[in-house]
C-alpha cells in the first residue's frame, strides 16, 4: 500500500459532525481499508503513508495482535470479561466477536470519546444483553469504572481483561499516561490482564517519525510515538505474559517474528499479581 492508496468514498456525513477535521479513529479506518471515513482523514492517512509507507502493515499487524490476545485471553486464561478502552470504529473481528466463540456469555464493554465510534458500535450491538458501548474519557478513568454500564456488565470482584491497545499513543506526556494506566490497575481484581499496544519511533528515521506527528497535531488528537523503555513504564508492577514486550507483528506469532520490517507498535500483556504471590521481576 503506497501514499496514493484510493480509498472508497466515505459515508455521508451526519447532521453536525465537522468532516474537516481528521478523525484518529477514521484515519485509522482508512489504513485498515474501511469505509467510515471521509475526505480529511483519507488525506492524513495518504500523508501519513508518504512519511512511514509501512504504517497500514502495521495497522493490520495492531489489528492481528488484537484478535490474538482476545482469543489467549478467553481460550487459554479463561477470562470472561473485557474492557475495550479506546476501541475505535467497529471492523471485522470485534472483541466480543471473538470473545464470545469461547463463551457465549462473555461480557464486553466497549468504551470511546468519540462519539461517532460509539454511536456505530450502539447500533451493531442493540439486540445485545452481553455487550455494550459508552462514551468515556480514558483521562477519567475513576469516572468509567463507575459508569451504569461498567457496573452492570462488569464484575469487579472477578479477573477482567482491559485493553488498551493502540490509544495511549494519543495522550501526550503532559496528561501523564503512566499514571492513568495505573490508576486502571489499582481497580483490577488479581489475575486481570493489561492488553497495550503502542505507536514507537525507536526503528524509523527521525524525519518520518517527525512526519507523522505533524499529520496528527492536525487531526483530532495529537499522536506520541514513544520509545520501548517508555512503554515497558505502563506495565509495571505487573507480571508480563511470555514473550513480553515485542513487536507487535511478533508477539505469539512465531512465523512473523523473523521477518526485517521495522517496529512501528511495541506490544505486550501484564497480568495483575495473585494473592500471596510478589511481582516477577
Amino acid at each position: 500500500m503506497t501514499g496514493q492508496a484510493p480509498w472508497p468514498a466515505g459515508p455521508v456525513p451526519p447532521l453536525g459532525l465537522d468532516v474537516t477535521v481528521p478523525n484518529v479513529a477514521r484515519i485509522y479506518d482508512c489504513l485498515l481499508s474501511g469505509k467510515d471515513n471521509f475526505e480529511a482523514d483519507r488525506e492524513a492517512a495518504r500523508r501519513l503513508l508518504e512519511a512511514v509507507p509501512d504504517a497500514a502493515r502495521a495497522a493490520r499487524a495492531n489489528r492481528a495482535f488484537l484478535a490474538r490476545t482476545v482469543q489467549f485471553l478467553a481460550r487459554e486464561a479463561g477470562i470472561r470479561q473485557f474492557l475495550d478502552i479506546g476501541t475505535g470504529l467497529p471492523t471485522r473481528g470485534n472483541v466480543h466477536e471473538i470473545a464470545q466463540i469461547a463463551d457465549p456469555q462473555a461480557h464486553v464493554v466497549y468504551s470511546d470519546i468519540d462519539p461517532m465510534v460509539v454511536v456505530h458500535a450502539n447500533a451493531l450491538l442493540a439486540n445485545s444483553l452481553t455487550v455494550a458501548a459508552t462514551h468515556a474519557d480514558l483521562r477519567q478513568p475513576d469516572q468509567l469504572f463507575t459508569m451504569p454500564v461498567i457496573r452492570t456488565l462488569i464484575d469487579a470482584g472477578q479477573p477482567l481483561a482491559v485493553l488498551l491497545v493502540a490509544v495511549l499513543h494519543f495522550l501526550p506526556d503532559a496528561d501523564d499516561p503512566w499514571a492513568l494506566v495505573d490508576r486502571i490497575k489499582r481497580r483490577l481484581a488479581p489475575g486481570s490482564y493489561v492488553v497495550i499496544s503502542h505507536v514507537t519511533s525507536d526503528e524509523i528515521p527521525r524525519e518520518a517519525a517527525r512526519q507523522a506527528a505533524e499529520v496528527y497535531r492536525n487531526a483530532s488528537a495529537p499522536g506520541v510515538a514513544r520509545s520501548r523503555g517508555d512503554i515497558a513504564r505502563f506495565f509495571s508492577g505487573l507480571d508480563m505474559v511470555e514473550p513480553g514486550l515485542v513487536d507487535v507483528s511478533a508477539w505469539r506469532a512465531p512465523h512473523l517474528a523473523g521477518q526485517p520490517r521495522p517496529a512501528l507498535f511495541s506490544a505486550g500483556i501484564g497480568r495483575t499479581p495473585l494473592p500471596g504471590r510478589e511481582r516477577a521481576d
